[in-house]
């Protein structure tokens, strides 16, 4: 009996394996994906449940085209309705984060506002600004604000129809405050001659070649990219 107990001690891991027999030694066995993991694994997609009558019938199949929508003057009020027709295309560059400031009672208050274009290269092109407490939260406010105001940019020829459009069909002229600003048709090779916001909102439209023209006060930020 007295030879039996220190096996038995043995058995159970006895006192040189500090109670190895719980499973609490080095080889804890919980791992880093035991759970599910820490969050790192990669995340749903979330199913878009449509909640407009516009995202009904595209879900639903009846309306296969992003023209279709323009065509009838539809306002498009859900971003997954551009990401529906355009998401492997859509390529969005923030062109501008500032800080402005409000003055309050308690002092100055400081948002971030934001500016964001995001197009296709086909034809294509949205612009949205939004303002936040962070700039995190200004800038997806942006993306989605600028898929919602997203708009078809016709294009054309200069010269021969040969190949796919390149500029832009006509002069065109558009006005903002004090700054107006002309799109003139250019030949085949010219590129975009541009200061470099228009030039990156020209090649997000799809426009190859184009002349402009800027007056007024193209300096300032909102009024020349809104233009």
């Amino acid at each position: 009996m007295a030879d039996a107990a220190p096996a038995d001690r043995g058995g159970r891991g006895g006192f040189r394996g500090g109670f190895g027999g719980r499973g609490r030694g080095r080889g804890r066995g919980r791992g880093r994906g035991g759970r599910g993991g820490r969050g790192r694994g990669a995340k749903e997609e979330k199913e878009w449940v449509p909640v407009t009558k516009l995202g009904r019938l595209v879900k639903d199949g009846k309306i296969r085209r992003l023209e279709d929508i323009y065509l009838y003057s539809l306002p498009i009020k859900e971003a997954d309705i551009v990401d529906f027709f355009l998401k492997d295309k859509l390529k969005d560059e923030v062109l501008k984060i500032m800080a402005v400031q409000k003055q309050t009672q308690a002092g100055q208050r400081t948002r971030f506002k934001a500016f964001v274009a995001i197009g296709d290269g086909d034809g294509h092109l949205g612009l949205g600004v939004k303002c936040s407490k962070e700039v995190a939260t200004a800038i997806r406010g942006a993306i989605v604000l600028a898929k919602l105001s997203i708009v078809p940019v016709r294009r054309g020829y200069w010269g021969n129809k040969i190949s796919k459009p390149h500029t832009v069909p006509c002069k065109v002229t558009g006005k903002c405050g004090s700054v107006i600003v002309r799109l003139i048709p250019a030949p085949r090779g010219t590129g975009i001659v541009s200061a470099p916001v228009p030039k990156k909102l020209l090649t997000m439209a799809g426009i190859e070649d184009c002349y402009t023209s800027a007056r007024g006060c193209p300096c300032i930020w909102s009024i020349d990219i809104q233009n």
